[in-house]
């Protein structure tokens, strides 16, 4: 039996964007997020949320801005929080530990697309998970790639770049991202 299109996103191979069932799934995360960033009360756009993805308390918070391409690829451990403006394309799943916070304008990326000018022109693209461990802090404006791990109690300092995993325990900051500071895990 052949794989579908999204069945392959999810597995990390090449995919065409232009499937129904893609374009059906990117459709329906527009209308809810468009309903969640134009919702005024912060229990109307929880619920909201909850429905656009999986949080595991219910009580992930996302402020107004906020996009992603599918959403129900996208699960929030408990009191997850995403500041205005952030992006979080799910072609692959984003997984994400428990206390996270993020600030304003950060994107997590999953797709990649090929390098090859004619295999670009083709249309296909592929994606990887990211993986946020608990405890983490990401700063305002931060790029996260496809494929990238962050580690438990880890703080991605704000503009950075991040296109390789990051561990336990410490601050990463530039484009690329490095590690700065190990922090103390007590």
């Amino acid at each position: 039996m052949s794989m579908t299109e999204r069945e392959k996103m999810l597995a990390g191979l090449n995919y065409d964007p232009g499937d129904p069932e893609l374009v059906a799934g990117r459709a329906r995360a527009v209308g809810l997020t468009m309903r969640i960033n134009q919702a005024p009360d912060r229990e109307q756009r929880r619920d909201l949320v909850n429905e656009l993805v999986r949080a595991s308390d219910g009580r992930a918070a996302i402020m107004p801005g906020f996009f992603c391409d599918y959403g129900v690829n996208i699960r929030f451990g408990a009191r997850a929080f995403v500041n205005a403006n952030s992006v979080f394309l799910d072609c692959a799943e984003i997984v994400i530990g428990d206390d996270f916070q993020c600030g304003p304008g950060v994107q997590l990326l999953t797709p990649e697309h090929p390098l090859d000018a004619a295999e670009r022109r083709s249309g296909v693209e592929s994606a990887r998970p990211i993986r946020i461990g608990n405890d983490v802090w990401i700063g305002g404006g931060a790029i996260v790639l496809a494929g990238v791990t962050v580690g438990d109690r880890s703080v991605i300092g704000a503009g950075s770049v991040v296109t390789k995993d990051v561990p336990a325990d410490v601050v990463v900051a530039g484009n690329p991202a490095r590690i700065i500071k190990r922090l103390s895990s007590d």
